[in-house]
């Protein structure tokens, strides 16, 4: 795990204060006003006079940081800037090239992992895409622990697998929606999860959600299961709401109409067609909600 904070301080600082080093010492400032003006040693800006210190090139030849630098070592040299108006001014662009900018690709090439975000990263933002992303995939995989320590679930299991799915907030497609690759299994008895949650690897029940969505429902998560009349009894009887629709129809449509009387319902379900296994997908805010439903009918 590496910090955007760390490549600042291993990349960025270094480099800067070499270039405004160097900036304030062709401007005929003294080694010695020179540290003090960027409050470092004397012998720090020896070494960054000699080439001493090892720089980032992307940095040294960003226009922005260039700019900077002059407009630093000009104020500070008149006086018509001070030390602490210098670091502001710094802090600001720093910030600027950490949101999906220079700083932001620098920690991504230092941190591979997050190359598989897709977007501009702002990593301090609290509301970013990244760290939204990152809780839905984090509520799939404590859902789908869940799922394997519960007794039954194996047997709930359809002949084409259960996959469990949360979406984005504001997901339109199923690239906004996480859930599990391959789907999970019942082998041997025992519910058998291929592998961690990733966004875009499921098409069906996916696609059951955002139907649901763009119909007014307003679940976030959705499990399938296998579909027997006495398990949807066993699921009105618990309180559930149960909705049945299509199968052979196209599926946005026929939720939408199943939907129509009751938006809110908890269980859509189909009895098979031509081809077509029949399912329960049981809707939640969020996966574990959905996990408390199974909880409940086992």
């Amino acid at each position: 795990m590496k910090f955007i904070e760390e490549v600042v301080v291993e990349e960025f600082l270094p480099t800067f204060r070499a270039m405004l080093a160097g900036e304030l010492r062709d401007r005929d400032r003294t080694q010695s006003e020179v540290a003090e003006l960027l409050g470092i040693s004397q012998s720090a800006v020896s070494k960054y006079a000699h080439g001493e210190v090892e720089t980032n090139d992307a940095i040294a030849a960003d226009d922005r940081v260039i700019e900077l630098v002059d407009r630093l070592a000009d104020g500070l040299v008149s006086g018509d800037m001070t030390r602490v108006q210098a670091l502001v001014e710094t802090e600001v662009l720093i910030r600027k090239l950490e949101r999906g900018d220079l700083l932001a690709r620098l920690h991504e090439e230092s941190f591979p992992p997050l190359a598989d975000h897709e977007g501009a990263l702002d990593i301090h933002d609290p509301e970013s895409e990244l760290r939204t992303a990152e809780r839905v995939r984090s509520s799939v995989r404590r859902g789908v622990r869940t799922l394997e320590t519960i007794s039954g679930f194996a047997a709930l299991i359809p002949a084409v697998g259960s996959n469990l799915v949360e979406a984005l907030p504001e997901a339109e497609t199923i690239d906004d929606v996480a859930a599990v690759p391959g789907r999970i299994l019942d082998i041997k008895g025992q519910a058998t999860v291929p592998s961690d949650p990733e966004f875009g690897v499921s098409e069906h029940v996916a696609s059951v959600l955002l139907a649901a969505r763009a119909a007014g429902h307003d679940a976030r998560a959705a499990l399938n299961v296998r579909y027997d009349e006495g398990l949807v009894e066993k699921m009105n009887a618990a309180g559930y709401e149960t909705v049945e629709f299509d199968a052979e129809a196209d599926v946005e449509t026929a939720i939408a109409d199943a939907l129509a009387a009751d938006t809110d319902a908890d269980v859509l379900y189909q009895t098979g067609g031509f081809g077509v296994e029949p399912v329960c997908y049981i809707l939640g805010a969020d996966a574990s909600a959905v996990v408390g439903t199974i909880r409940d009918i086992v």
